[in-house]
């Protein structure tokens, strides 16, 4: 599955950006807007935060642009920049530590039928909806899930596994059919 992410930019933008030309960070923020945004939405499940998250990454790539050596496409460099702004919101809107996210939340009494994906992905518990989202839709290892979260490797394949099943049970219907979207074919 390709990232929304994956996105070429030019030679000639880059050098833009790196002149701090306007005219390059606004056609760098139209290519890179939406893909930001969801990525923090779907992680953060709160349109506020993932403005916000969005906001953070175009003023760190504006801080940092120098930073970014060409090793990696720049969709990746910014992607990144991109996880660790959405992580970062997401580690200050923890709950107290005594609660347990590996429990996958409280069960929802009275669901209808169908929900769709997103009211799905919306059940699960911040941190297990983040993994979900890096690991099926991104296409982050557990490796390095478990370097962004400073966890172990088995607490990413948990936390796919269980959100996974979490999900799935979810998004079913009565009749066993589900939704047609990429990530409820990622989670067959």
């Amino acid at each position: 599955m390709s990232s929304a992410f994956a996105v070429d930019t030019s030679p000639e933008l880059l050098a833009g950006l790196r002149r701090r030309e306007s005219a390059a960070f606004a056609t760098l923020y139209g290519l890179f807007e939406r893909p930001i945004h969801n990525l923090a939405w779907r992680m953060l499940a709160n349109r506020e935060d993932a403005r916000e998250v969005l906001q953070d990454t175009f003023l760190q790539v504006h801080m940092r642009i120098d930073q970014f050596r060409g090793d990696a496409p720049f969709w990746s460099w910014i992607r990144k920049i991109a996880v660790n702004m959405t992580l970062m919101r997401l580690r200050s809107n923890r709950p107290p530590h005594g609660e347990l996210e590996d429990d996958m939340a409280t069960e929802a009494s009275s669901l209808p039928d169908w929900i769709d994906m997103e009211k799905g992905l919306a059940q699960l518990p911040a941190q297990t909806r983040s993994v979900l989202w890096l690991h099926l839709v991104e296409g982050y290892s557990h490796e390095e899930i478990a370097r962004q979260f400073g966890r172990s490797l088995s607490f990413s394949k948990s936390q796919v596994q269980r959100g996974a099943r979490r999900l799935r049970d979810l998004v079913q219907t009565g009749d066993g059919s589900a939704p047609q979207t990429e990530l409820r074919h990622a989670l067959a």
